[in-house]
């Protein structure tokens, strides 16, 4: 699936729920492949998200054309990820635009994932025995951004929450299969309540 995407924004031959675009200077593609959800309100939601960043934490903003080649946004089995290989922030499009969310808690999953980029381009190991170190990092950044923002208080709570887990919480292993079948299924009933409508 995101081999795919990959390649689309390579060059090679794009689907049609594939666009580009830019925000605040980062270049941004957007895999909606949900017709109840419109691309305008994923930039929308970016746009504001990266505002607080810039403002709140603007030493990690600078950084972010360095962190990412771009970011993505399409369906995930989580809120966000960090692929080093294409240097690519994911940050899942219905969490995205979910309004039970702050625009402060999907701008922590991107500061998250820049966090990650930051390591890696550090040279550290990419194993997962050392991914909850990892972890406890970028949950850091995340709570020095809650502290900050306005309406940051479930920023830190979530953060303040997982960085006292045990390893296997903070870095869990996700099963990418189970994970795809549970976001196909969520997606079939949207669409059918959709249609119902």
């Amino acid at each position: 699936m995101l081999g795919d995407l990959f390649k689309a924004i390579l060059g090679r031959p794009a689907s049609p729920a594939l666009s580009h675009h830019e925000v605040r200077g980062l270049p941004v593609v957007v895999n909606n492949t949900r017709p109840d959800i419109d691309t305008v309100d994923v930039l929308a939601r970016l746009d504001r998200t990266l505002a607080l960043i810039e403002r709140y934490v603007p030493h990690h903003f600078r950084r972010l054309k360095r962190d990412f080649a771009y970011i993505v946004v399409q369906r995930f089995a989580c809120r966000g990820a960090y692929f080093h290989e294409q240097r690519a922030c994911l940050v899942e499009l219905t969490f995205t635009v979910n309004p039970d969310f702050s625009d402060a808690e999907v701008a922590a999953t991107i500061l998250h994932e820049a966090m990650h980029a930051r390591l890696h381009q550090l040279g550290f190991p990419l194993e997962m025995e050392d991914r909850a170190r990892q972890e406890r990092f970028c949950r850091r950044a995340e709570i020095e951004f809650g502290l900050l923002v306005p309406n940051g208080e479930r920023v830190v709570e979530r953060a303040a929450w997982t960085v006292d887990q045990s390893d296997e919480d903070v870095a869990p292993v996700i099963d990418p299969n189970l994970a795809a079948q549970r976001i196909a299924e969520v997606d079939r009933e949207a669409l059918r309540r959709g249609k119902a409508t």
